[in-house]
């Protein structure tokens, strides 16, 4: 796997979770919005990236690599939404926790069982 397409692949799972957010929301779906939207958690997953290059011995691909990036994105982006006084009720974190760890982890999973066949 190209070392392009984990990130990519981060990036996307992110930016489902703003755009299915904005969309139950009723926000209105825009770039501007959805980026808007995104940004804390992208920042997380940045973060997670760097936690995890420094901290593992482990590729980008693997279930550990992402879960490093799943606690960073949800921790930290709901850490800057709170400094941006945007909600984080306790159902939010929930459901941003879940579905992040479902994407983020899910494709790993799913690129480890399809690369074992």
């Amino acid at each position: 796997m190209s070392r392009v397409l984990a990130p990519l692949l981060d990036l996307l799972a992110v930016l489902v979770f703003a755009t299915v957010g904005r969309r139950s929301h009723a926000h209105g779906i825009t770039v501007g919005g959805v980026l808007e939207t995104a940004a804390p958690f992208l920042c997380g997953t940045a973060a997670g990236y760097l936690l995890a290059s420094l901290t593992l011995d482990a590729a980008p691909r693997t279930w550990q690599f992402g879960t490093v990036v799943v606690v960073a994105t949800v921790v930290v982006g709901m850490l800057l939404r709170k400094l941006a006084t945007a909600g984080t009720a306790p159902s939010f974190i929930v459901v941003a926790t879940l579905f992040l760890t479902a994407t983020l982890i899910g494709w790993r999973l799913l690129a480890h069982l399809l690369s074992s066949n």
